[in-house]
């Protein structure tokens, strides 16, 4: 069934730091989200952490967060399940999603607790790369300065919020452009969840993988990694390949009139003729 990204609550998260890598011990200092429905917001969260550990030079040179602010912040079992009852039931996205993801699993691990299993995490730098490929540069000021975002990146966490949300509506904005506004496809195209690709693209491999064993055509739905560009196709399979991690549908294009390679993760239909 097609769910229109409209109806779909999404929860944008971001962090600061006192550094950069959860795995030598750095810690969250600063933890905000927005949770929204459409132009709908729902709702705010925002919190200071006591790290129980010094800022980095590096770190207090981007966010400006000082020992004395932090000092009677809370501890992280304090506001890590106020914030997980925060983004409950909803789609969370975050800005380099990877980088904020290791540090909140990382908090989350020290108190015991997890993730929702169930929970879809979406990458907003990554819908910027494949709906606007070709840019000098994908950091989120300079992605927002390309989207005619009037605003400074300040790199406090809930102001950073802020700025992604604008950015991610211009992009929500530039997907529909392209005749798409179903929530599979926007999760299949931007999510970061490899249980969730993997699934995906292995019921993908197997249609493609029927397709040549049958001897017959397929229609795609695809968008086009170098031009951001939907287009419907009937392609003639010949093989898949693994290339880097990323798949291929390699075969005959009607549409071209020549042999194309297509990356599996960008089809967003498949249909065996």
């Amino acid at each position: 069934m097609q769910k229109d990204i409209e109806k779909i609550e999404f929860t944008i998260f971001d962090t600061e730091t006192t550094g950069l890598d959860p795995f030598s011990g750095d810690r969250i200092v600063e933890i905000a989200g927005i949770r929204f429905k459409g132009e709908l917001q729902i709702a705010k969260f925002c919190a200071l952490v006591n790290p129980h550990r010094p800022i980095s030079e590096a770190a207090f040179a981007v966010n400006r967060i000082t020992r004395d602010m932090l000092e009677g912040a809370p501890d992280i079992d304090k506001v890590m399940p106020p914030f997980l009852n925060f983004i409950q039931d909803s789609c969370l996205c975050s800005y380099n999603a990877g980088f904020d993801l290791e540090f909140l699993n990382s908090e989350l691990r020290r108190i015991g607790s997890r993730l929702p299993d169930n929970i879809m995490v979406l990458d907003i730098l990554k819908m910027a790369k494949r709906l606007l490929p070709g840019l000098e540069r994908y950091a989120l000021w300079f992605v927002a300065d390309s989207l005619g975002i009037n605003a400074k990146q300040q790199h406090r966490a809930f102001s950073d919020v802020e700025l992604t949300m604008k950015v991610f509506r211009k992009l929500k904005q530039v997907f529909k452009t392209k005749g798409l506004s179903d929530f599979k496809d926007f999760s299949t195209l931007f999510t970061i969840d490899p249980h969730l690709l993997d699934n995906l693209n292995s019921q993908k491999i197997a249609q493609i993988q029927e397709a040549i064993d049958l001897g017959v055509k397929l229609r795609i739905k695809y968008l086009s990694s170098s031009r951001a560009e939907v287009s419907e196709r009937e392609v003639i399979p010949r093989q898949i390949l693994q290339e880097k991690n990323k798949n291929y549908l390699v075969g005959y294009c009607y549409l071209r009139k020549e042999e194309r390679t297509f990356r599996i993760d960008g089809i967003l239909h498949l249909q065996i003729l």
